[in-house]
């Protein structure tokens, strides 16, 4: 059981968003003393496309930098003990470049960001922080330059896709529309794959917590995230079936036939896909086939055909001259085809095949 899991989550959620473009430790502890820093990273990669993919974390992370998250209102004496462990840091650093006979500029030392959800008026003036928002976004505040800190106000960041990353560590309503809008990315997004999968991390962390209290937000993430850990089940389960379904037809096709041709193994993954109640009269069918060449060519055209059965209901006379030419693609592109036939209207599937005529 994870005993702080905001800042596990946090912890690990910059881990991995800066990982793919530099080094990153966290809990890193200074040399000589018993504190340690959050995250620590140090970017290996020139700009590309991925770091403007961060938008606005992408620009911390051009430099080296501290990460120090905070789930609740930073105070007065945790930024004084943030800006503590920096200084050691830089000293760490210094000693470590006179040891190795080279030299560290000032603009090489890390720069700190506080992340917290919100900041007061008085906080932010007690440290002379300023906005610059010529140069950077509302919401962050930038300590006088040699001290190389800012604070950047979750709650104060505008709603844009340039700041999801960040707005993801906030709290309450802000974090809830964050995770909306990950969820809302692309399913082939690699990011928004890994960091639900935080999320889950988190929840489950929150949850075995819950002999200790919780607060009134804590709850409601536990709620927010409750539809998307059972959409986690459902798409698990879901490939379960799918995966047995494939074995299954797998297993007949051979017995049936004595072999799969590459074309009767593309049809496989379309077939899989089907519901347990559309793919059964499939099965029935196929188990009376014949083990021969016009078995085996007879098999590939009734799927073929019944798949389209299924995706526009009864075939019209043009729509049946269409499981020739569909046949006639190579493997991979059949089973792409067959697979997305749900997002190909009719229109489209004629106009990719305009020589088949009845």
């Amino acid at each position: 059981m994870t005993r702080f899991p905001h800042d596990q989550f946090a912890k690990d959620y910059l881990d991995q968003l800066l990982s793919p473009i530099g080094n990153v430790e966290t809990s890193r502890d200074i040399a000589g003393e018993v504190r340690e820093v959050d995250v620590y990273f140090t970017p290996t990669s020139s700009p590309n496309d991925y770091l403007l993919s961060l938008g606005l974390l992408g620009r911390f992370a051009t430099t080296s930098a501290v990460f120090e998250p905070f789930r609740n209102a930073v105070t007065p004496e945790q930024i004084r003990d943030c800006l503590a462990k920096l200084f050691d840091l830089h000293r760490e650093l210094a000693r470590r470049a006179r040891r190795e006979s080279t030299s560290i500029n000032d603009s090489e030392l890390p720069q700190l960001w506080i992340l917290t959800p919100t900041a007061s008026t008085r906080l932010l003036a007690g440290f002379g922080a300023v906005s610059n928002e010529q140069n950077w976004l509302s919401g962050l505040y930038f300590l006088p330059e040699y001290l190389k800190t800012a604070l950047v106000v979750i709650h104060q960041l505008p709603r844009t896709p340039e700041t999801l990353w960040l707005r993801l560590l906030g709290k309450g309503t802000v974090q809830q529309q964050a995770i909306e809008e990950i969820t809302a990315l692309p399913e082939d997004s690699q990011m928004r794959q890994s960091t639900l999968e935080l999320l889950y991390d988190l929840q489950a962390n929150l949850q075995a917590n819950q002999d200790q209290k919780l607060d009134t937000e804590e709850r409601e993430l536990i709620m927010a995230l409750a539809p998307l850990y059972r959409q986690q089940l459902d798409a698990a389960r879901q490939q379960g079936i799918q995966q047995g379904q494939r074995l299954i037809i797998e297993n007949l096709l051979q017995t049936r036939l004595g072999q799969l041709t590459p074309t009767l193994a593309a049809l496989i993954t379309p077939l899989s896909a089907l519901p347990p109640q559309q793919l059964t009269p499939f099965l029935l069918q196929l188990s009376q086939l014949e083990n021969s060449e016009p078995g085996i060519q007879q098999a590939q055209y009734f799927i073929v055909e019944n798949l389209l059965k299924i995706r526009f209901g009864e075939l019209d006379s043009q729509l049946t001259a269409l499981v020739t030419p569909l046949l006639g693609l190579p493997p991979q592109d059949l089973s792409q085809y067959l697979s997305q036939l749900s997002e190909i209207s009719r229109e489209q599937l004629l106009a990719r095949f305009p020589q088949a005529s009845p």
